[in-house]
């Protein structure tokens, strides 16, 4: 006899909780969702509807991909992020929920000033930059990554969100010369020690955009360290860094001569860094 929709919820989410899963309910309830189309209004009312046999079959092999621990994203396909629909593979990183505060400090810094030119180093999916753009349809907006497969990935976002952004292959800053108004960055930021202990999850995400060296400042240090020449003036930056260490890179910064402020994330973890050459 069919399992009901109520019924598969409950036994799906002991399936995840045996394995280990975080979240068990709450991914069982969204792979549900996503293998039979039913939004969570018909899961409420129609829960004593029986599974078919082909949904049981798409839901069992969700379900085993989640126990083996690939990220619910991935599974999903999709992520809404920033007022943008994202794509997400193993191309990039999947894009986190607290670099959207990241987004709002880079929109809060573009008020008065007209058609500004923004630079996403990095950019992964695209996240950051078609944020961007969906929130000011006039700002002129490139995009860089040194990974051709996450330029693929991002390209396939903007045209999914139908946002014109230029994309660029690059290493950092190579090949570009500015001005701009603002250049944003969630770049590689964890300690090379904590792949030891990375959550299965994380280890589906390319290491290229995890890693940056024995405190995890490697990359940040060698953008500011060329990111003077291609602001305008008054121009800005911004970084998204680990906890651990960006209270540490704004003293570096200010020692260097720049106007450092670290803001913290909704959780009130010092996160973020508004940086101007001093």
């Amino acid at each position: 006899m069919a399992s009901t929709r109520r019924a598969r919820l409950r036994s799906a989410t002991e399936e995840l909780r045996r394995a280990g899963v975080p979240s068990p309910e709450v991914d069982a309830r969204a792979l549900l969702l996503h293998a039979l189309h039913l939004t969570p209004t018909a899961l409420v009312t129609d829960g004593d509807a029986p599974v078919t046999a082909d949904q049981e079959l798409a839901l069992h092999s969700l379900l085993a991909r989640r126990a083996a621990r690939e990220p619910l994203q991935y599974l999903l396909g999709t992520v809404e992020w920033g007022g943008v629909t994202l794509r997400v593979d193993a191309r990039a990183l999947v894009p986190r929920p607290e670099t959207e505060w990241l987004l709002h400090l880079t929109v809060v810094a573009l008020r008065g000033r007209a058609a500004p030119r923004v630079l996403d180093v990095g950019t992964g999916t695209g996240a950051l930059a078609l944020g961007v753009k969906a929130a000011r349809p006039d700002a002129r907006v490139t995009a860089t990554d040194i990974s051709p497969e996450a330029l693929g990935l991002a390209r396939e976002n903007a045209a999914l969100n139908g946002l014109e952004v230029t994309f660029r292959h690059a290493d950092l800053l190579t090949g570009l010369s500015g001005p701009f108004d603002v250049v944003v960055s969630n770049p590689p930021y964890l300690p090379d020690r904590d792949r030891q202990d990375a959550q299965p999850e994380i280890r589906h995400d390319p290491e290229l955009a995890l890693y940056a060296g024995p405190d995890g400042l490697d990359v940040a240090r060698r953008l500011t360290a060329q990111v003077a020449d291609v602001l305008g003036t008054g121009g800005l930056l911004l970084l998204e860094l680990d906890p651990r260490n960006a209270g540490h890179f704004a003293e570096e910064l200010r020692a260097q001569g720049w106007v450092a402020t670290v803001h913290a994330d909704l959780a009130a973890r010092e996160r973020f860094i508004e940086a101007r050459p001093g």
